[in-house]
Parts: C-alpha cells; structure tokens; sequence
C-alpha cells in the first residue's frame, strides 16, 4: 500500500483514525475526531485498565488503579491549597511514579503543568520558576537541594511539595503527607477527579526549550496537543503494518522500558499519553545501564524502548548480550539525535526487532512524522512522513512553498502545534505563522511526503537528544576574563549523535586552559552543556562578510578526535 492509501483506509468514516476539521485560533485544522478531549478524560480512561501495573520503579510497582487514586487525591488536596485553573504549576524531579501522579493532578485541575529539565542546575531552575510565575513546585529531594538556597529570589513561589526528602524540611512540604508512599496508593480513597471544565485548547503544560537567545523559552501547550499524540502514535504503527501487506491486529497491552527523562515532549507526550489510554505498563529506571536495562527486558518482558540512538548502540554493542534473553523486544524507537543507516539495519539484524524514528520538536508536541519497520529500513536517512493530521512544507527564504526535492526551511502544522511561547509575544509571531510552525530545521520532501532532515536548527548541538543552542554556552564562556571570541560546534560522536566543542581566543597576555574553561562552564551550566574538548586559535575566528562565524571551517580543528 502507498502512504496515500493506506491513510485512506486509517481515516475512513467510522474507522479509529477518523479526522474531522474543527477550528484552531482562526485555522481550520484536521484532527483526530475519537482523541479524548482533555487529560481529565484521559486519567477517567486510564482508570478502568484496573490492577494492570502502570508504572514500575525498581522494587516499587503500581496499577492504573492506585495511580488514579493518588492522581485525584493530589488534584484535591492542590485545589484545596488555592490552585486554580491557569495557575503554573512546576514540576521538578526524575523519572519516578510521583511524578507522573503530581503531572496529571495538576492538568485535570486546570492548572498549567511546567516540567523543569532535571538536569538542570539551580540557577536555571531558578529561571523556570520565574519565567513561569509558579506558584506551587513539586520536587524530589535532589531538585530541592538546589532550589532551596535560591527560595528568597522567588518570591511567587507559595508552597513546595518535596517527595523522597532524605532530611527535616524547612520552607516545604513532604508530598508523602499528602498522597503517602507509591505502595500505599492503593489504599487511598476512591476520589473523584474535580470539575474543571476542561477544554480542547485550554492550556496544559509549559515545556522548555533553548532559543536562540540561550535563554530557554516556555512553550506553551494545550490539552489537544498531547491528546492528538495518543491517536499519532497509533495511526504511525497502523500505517506501517498496513503498508508492510499485514491485517491490523488486536489491541494488547505492551511493557515499554523508557530511558529517557518525563519532562522531554517525547517521554511526555509520544510515550505516556499512550501508554495511559492503552494500559500499557511502563519501567523506569534510575539510571540507564545496558547490564541492568538487559536483565529488566528478561525479566519483565519488555516490548519496546529506545529514546535516543545511544541505548540502541549501547544494548548492540555490549559484551554480554548473547547471556540475556531480549527476544520479547519488538521496537526499538528514537528520535532527537541523528542516526547512522548501521544502526538501523543492526536493530533489525541482530535485535530482530522493528527500528523506529520520527522528528518532531517541543513546539509539535513531539510527533509529526514517524518512521518505522520496513520503512526505515528502505530510507534509512529519513525520519520518515507526517502523520494524517499535519501538514509539511519546505520553503524559501521568503516563505514560498518549494517543490519535492529541493532543501529548505520545514514548516509544520496541525493539532500538536502549540499555541506559542509564554509570554514571549515577539518571538511567537516570528515562529507560528498561520498555524505553522517555523522550524528552523533544513530539510527535503520526497513525493511520497517521506521528509529528510539535511540540518538542524542555526547553532545547535544535539548531544544524546538534549538540546544545547551555541549561544548559551558561548555566552558563560565570553564572561571569562581570558577569552575574546568563541564558538560552540557539533562534533560527530557514534552513539550520542554529537557532543559539543569549543574553539576559543583568548586576549593577548592571558592564559586559560581546557580544563580551566570547561569548569568554569559546568559552574554556571548543566553537565551536559560542557565543551568536551576546547581548541584554541591563535586569531580572532573567521567570518563571512556579515560578521557572523564559519563554524562549518572551524570543525576540520577536530578531525583528530573524530576519527578516534
């Protein structure tokens, strides 16, 4: 079957993946027509898959029963301390049950999820809670510690709710006062979730994603974003099996084990969304192992994981795979970082299980397009075509929409754009445009609408799928006394898909070292946003006639560690 036909059978009238055409801020937008509404339909949806675990946390394990519990508990007891709907809400902690809980406690409450990237360090979490005006944050005992000392510049911030706090708390709240341990959820009273009269297009999340400024922006998603992916991500698995000649199966229930951080769109909206309307039980793990992520998809079965091409790589290429059963793997899925064609066929060869990829951006709410099976395997290079709900264009410097083949800027559209960037007016009148989204990102069409990414975004890193914009890093290291001039480039690294690089030069009659400057970056920003190797260029860096740096000529400099 072609895309085309088989979208035509997906959507059919009365079919699951029925599209009808309803009316976005001004734009007459196709959507999923059986979505669920809003996250409250949702969790009331998640509810009746019962005792059927939904969450696995080392030795903790929790129904879809017990989860709705804790979720409504949470949801009364934040309504009964003033949240309303609009209100922001943070969330700042790792992949644990709780968090998951405090997310939809606060969306089927009205009030606006803000997950804060966990790795970030206190002063930049510090910024979140500002840009964002929450007034409630919901933390483990790691985030705390960092956001404690920093309590008096947040004056906004009313109350803390602090979960797994290994000490006494001052100026917080133990969210296990609240809502208990995750093994007691079960015992919790039945609650109902509260009346908040939900909307489509009421707003849901503010999700954080590097700018060009390097100041992180807010962007600001609706409850039918996250809701279009449930639908998304079925409709892409459909497609695939359709066109790969096979009868659609019957639902069943998978164990997903997720790798990848909650406060990501993909974890967040590709993998969770779903997971609760199907009931599917996803594990999470502390820290990602292959050893301990290999006895876990023993043990438990696993189905699928993945997240960025690093995991693939790492279950691959580990000595000890042939001692472990991974036989139950069906899919190994990723996006966020680019993929060597190896890679793909490996997973089908060795893994015997079915490679997937997709792109999409905090902006799409993750998914726009998908790519998997058969399909990956015949264009390696692509991430594949857009889901029947959106839309793709690549266009010229002016706007003009340019034919298949030819490279431009992406544009997308449909259901899973967001509304624009938290009060960031001038920034989302640059960026949303008629209900596309400007991406950034150069790419080509195919005439089968199957979309390749030639390069990303201006000046950003992906490092193992975490955004890192050149402009944040350069600007802590020109605050150093030594340097002069710098520039952030990608270097290609296997598994990770890049790491950043600095080039520096530094004033006359100064001296810095690698390691001297790469400090100095890790006291001001995450870990992950640290130059893994610094060059230093004896002249000012090289520009074109407007001023602006050739990174393409600065990268031959590491040719050496490439090739290592």
């Amino acid at each position: 079957m072609s895309v085309k036909e088989a979208e035509a059978v997906l959507t059919a009238p009365g079919a699951k993946f029925e599209m009808e055409t309803v009316t976005i801020r001004g734009v007459p937008t196709r959507v999923w027509k059986n979505a669920p509404p809003h996250m409250a339909a949702l969790v009331a949806l998640s509810q009746t898959h019962g005792e059927r675990l939904a969450t696995i946390y080392e030795d903790e394990r929790v129904s879809y029963d017990a989860q709705f519990r804790a979720i409504a508990a949470l949801a009364a007891d934040l309504a009964a301390g003033g949240v309303k709907k609009g209100d922001r809400v943070a969330l700042a902690m790792r992949n644990l049950p709780e968090w998951i809980v405090a997310f939809f406690a606060i969306t089927v409450s009205g009030a606006v999820a803000v997950p804060l990237n966990a790795w970030w360090t206190g002063d930049e979490l510090a910024y979140g809670l500002e840009d964002s005006g929450a007034t409630v944050l919901i933390a483990d005992d790691e985030r705390w510690e960092r956001i404690a000392p920093l309590r008096a510049q947040l004056p906004g911030l009313r109350r803390v709710l602090v979960s797994r706090a290994a000490a006494p708390l001052e100026g917080a709240e133990r969210l296990e006062e609240v809502i208990g341990i995750p093994q007691d959820w079960a015992h919790l009273p039945a609650g109902a979730l509260p009346d908040a009269a939900l909307e489509p297009e009421d707003e849901a999340t503010i999700l954080y994603t590097s700018g060009t400024t390097g100041k992180p922006k807010g962007a600001l998603g609706t409850h039918r974003n996250f809701m279009t992916n449930i639908l998304s991500t079925g409709y892409a698995m459909s497609r695939s099996i359709l066109r790969r000649g096979d009868p659609l199966p019957e639902p069943s229930q998978k164990v997903a084990l997720t790798v990848i951080p909650l406060f990501h769109a993909t974890a967040l909206s590709s993998g969770l969304m779903g997971a609760m309307a199907a009931g599917h039980t996803i594990i999470y793990m502390r820290k990602f192992e292959a050893v301990r992520a290999m006895e876990i998809i023993e043990r438990e079965k696993v189905n699928s994981t993945g997240g960025v091409p690093t995991i693939a790589w790492q279950l691959l290429e580990h000595p000890d795979r042939h001692r472990y059963d991974l036989s139950s793997l069906e899919t190994i899925g990723y996006g966020g970082a680019p993929s060597a064609p190896e890679l793909v066929r490996k997973i089908a060869a060795e893994l015997k299980s079915a490679p997937g990829n997709g792109w999409g951006m905090t902006e799409t709410t993750a998914t726009v397009t998908t790519h998997s099976g058969e399909d990956y395997l015949h264009r390696p290079e692509s991430c594949g075509p857009a889901v029947a709900v959106a839309d793709l264009k690549v266009t010229d410097g002016d706007g003009r929409e340019l034919p298949p083949g030819e490279v431009g800027e992406l544009w997308a559209r449909g259901p899973m754009i967001v509304k624009g960037y938290w009060n960031k007016p001038e920034a989302t009148a640059t960026t949303f445009v008629d209900g596309w989204v400007r991406t950034g990102d150069l790419a080509r069409l195919d005439e089968e609408g199957f979309c390749f990414i030639v390069d990303r975004a201006k000046d950003m890193v992906i490092r193992g799928g975490e955004n890192i914009y050149s402009s944040e890093v350069e600007n802590v290291l020109y605050d150093h006394p030594a340097v002069t001039d710098c520039a952030l480039i990608g270097i290609p690294h296997r598994t990770l898909g890049e790491e950043p690089a600095a080039i520096v030069h530094l004033a006359p009659g100064t001296t810095a070292s690698e390691a001297e400057l790469q400090a100095w970056v890790r006291d001001r920003l995450a870990a992950f946003k640290v130059p893994v190797a610094i060059r230093f260029c004896d002249e000012m860096l090289p520009r074109n006639a407007n001023g602006k740096i050739l990174k393409r000529d600065l990268k031959e400099l590491f040719e050496d560690r490439a090739a290592a």
